[in-house]
């Protein structure tokens, strides 16, 4: 008789969560690539232009899920949406940024010096739509200099994409 999950060692549940988030990713690209066969494309050289392609930044996101470190690119994405965003709706935005990837506490946590977070913490009471430039400047610094390179020497960085 099956005595169910309890039985089996808790090392051995975590590295089947992991597993099935690594599959789940790989599914999901296979898909993607499937329905965009038409044409192929190659990927952007700098990290300012792949984040102006749709298809660029799906690549990038891909590899950063790949390393577990995907909440730069989130960060800098909810960034430039946050800035095109109408003033009525700015205050909403910046605390759901803030509390997403700034606060200490954050799910999603970005990689800040303490001078920038402090200045940010600040800009809070009364966010703008400049509220989070420096920030989202120093992550694109640290994705430009870091992840980009890594990105580019990797698989996902190596092929053309396929677009329709």
């Amino acid at each position: 008789m099956c005595k169910g999950l309890s039985a089996i060692p808790s090392s051995c549940l975590e590295k089947a969560k992991g597993m099935r988030v690594k599959l789940s990713h790989l599914a999901e690209k296979q898909e993607w690539v499937y329905k965009h066969r038409a044409n192929e494309e190659k990927l952007p050289q700098d990290l300012e232009s792949l984040l102006n392609s749709k298809l660029g930044i799906q690549a990038f996101r891909w590899f950063l899920r790949s390393e577990f470190s995907e909440e730069n690119l989130e960060f800098w994405l909810a960034c430039e949406e946050y800035k095109n965003s109408p003033e009525s709706k700015l205050a909403g935005k910046a605390q759901n940024i803030y509390n997403q990837f700034i606060n200490p506490d954050a799910p999603h946590e970005v990689n800040l010096d303490s001078e920038t977070r402090e200045a940010l913490t600040g800009l809070m009471q009364e966010p703008t739509t400049d509220t989070f430039d420096e920030a989202q400047h120093r992550i694109f610094s640290l994705m430009a200099k870091d992840s980009f390179p890594r990105f580019l020497r990797s698989s996902y960085g190596q092929q053309p994409i396929r677009v329709l």
